[in-house]
């Protein structure tokens, strides 16, 4: 398949403002496109990915990619997708977020070679320019029902939009006439809900370079999940790219977790397994789902892309260990994300509690009466072997790392006893 019917059949074309043309572009030569990212937040979060993994297929394929920080429109507030206005970013918190998602995003791309991506900030043209200079050289271009008529701004039109929202199309407009000036950018990709804003630089091309190269737009389609609730959303929020945020082994058990109706379309979104692998994996959904092997395909290849192999390797420690119980051969660093959100308490270095003791002050058990009941019933589990023995005492090979000890309660009641 060339790159658009590999495009296609993994669902990730939406929209094209000329398939025929851009067809016939990309296949007789090498093509210079972006992809732009307004620096709203300090990490981005899984919803945010699939343009940018798209934009690294076309990479793969010879052509080159920018991407652009929204130094300049991150400040002004995308309406798109947004039934009220947004909160106004300083110029200082959205340079720090546009560093963390430059380091975030520079994972994808590879930066030498022929196709060698590219990164600009749109603020180095945006914030030079003045008001008489964008009214006078772009804003006569755009006109009012142009703009009106596009969804993003008719839909806030009732409930009310600022100027400066209002005016987000155009300069996000300027953004592709200065790169198809710039670099002979010929092609817009982003989420669907950025037709609009790909349509207005389009127009602005059309109207500056009228005898230029034609250029286009593509979209992508809005991550769904067959149950119809949001796609990137756990119990605890959003799953971010950030290990701060949402350590590796969060990162894995979210897309090992993703159910059946939805693994195969996430699949051919967001890896670069080929066709051929992806199918024989979805014929294992069909006929053994038992094996989740299609999820552990999935978890596993986005979360090394993201977070690299020793992340990938640390994840699935913790999955076995927590899963036989043997948590003794964790390390350090795997028991602080395997028993991230379990309860935990703080036991002073100096403190020689008898287990029984430990039991009710971590508040695992309600009583010394229960506590002694769990123990002399096999209950209780320190780092994953059973203790029985009333007047066991914690020592320091208890102690994992030196800092951690598990205690679990049960089949699945995990404590952490911190040193």
């Amino acid at each position: 398949m060339d790159l658009l019917e590999d495009l296609k059949w993994r669902g990730i074309v939406y929209q094209q403002t000329d398939e025929e043309g851009l067809a016939k572009l990309l296949q007789n030569r090498k093509v210079t496109l972006y992809c732009g990212i307004d620096p709203t937040g300090d990490s981005m979060h899984i919803g945010h990915l699939l343009p940018y993994l798209t934009l690294r297929r076309f990479q793969q394929a010879g052509h080159r990619p920018i991407v652009v920080l929204g130094g300049a429109t991150g400040m002004i507030g995308d309406p798109s997708g947004k039934k009220e206005e947004r909160k106004l970013l300083t110029v200082e918190k959205v340079k720090q977020n546009g560093e963390a998602l430059k380091k975030q995003l520079e994972r994808f791309f590879d930066f030498d070679g022929e196709s060698a991506a590219i990164m600009v900030n749109n603020y180095d043209w945006h914030g030079s320019m003045d008001l008489v200079t964008f009214l006078r050289d772009y804003g006569k271009h755009i006109g009012i029902n142009y703009m009106l008529a596009k969804d993003t701004i008719a839909s806030r039109l009732e409930t009310g939009i600022s100027f400066t929202e209002f005016t987000y199309t155009i300069l996000q407009a300027v953004d592709y006439f200065n790169l198809y000036k710039q670099y002979n950018c010929r092609l817009q990709i982003g989420g669907s809900d950025q037709w609009g804003n790909i349509t207005s630089g389009l127009e602005l091309i059309r109207k500056l370079e009228p005898e230029g190269e034609k250029a286009f737009g593509l979209t992508i389609p809005l991550v769904t999940k067959a149950d119809g609730t949001k796609f990137g959303k756990t119990e605890s929020g959003a799953v971010w790219l950030d290990a701060e945020k949402t350590s590796p082994y969060e990162f894995y058990q979210f897309w090992v977790n993703t159910a059946d109706l939805d693994v195969v379309k996430y699949l051919k979104y967001f890896t670069f397994l080929p066709k051929e692998e992806i199918e024989e994996l979805e014929k294992s959904v069909e006929t053994e789902p038992h094996l989740r092997k299609a999820q552990k395909a999935l978890a596993a290849e986005m979360t090394k892309l993201i977070h690299g192999e020793e992340a990938l390797q640390q994840a699935l420690n913790i999955t076995e260990a927590l899963f036989s119980g043997n948590v003794k051969k964790l390390s350090a660093e795997e028991m602080k994300q395997g028993f991230k959100d379990v309860p935990s308490f703080q036991l002073e270095s100096e403190e020689q509690k008898q287990l029984v003791e430990l039991l009710v002050a971590a508040k695992i058990s309600p009583s010394k009466r229960q506590a002694r009941e769990d123990i002399q019933n096999g209950a209780i589990y320190v780092n994953g072997d059973r203790v029985t023995d009333l007047g066991f005492v914690l020592q320091e090979k208890d102690k994992i790392g030196g800092e951690f000890t598990v205690i679990r309660r049960g089949k699945k009641k995990y404590f952490l006893i911190k040193h």
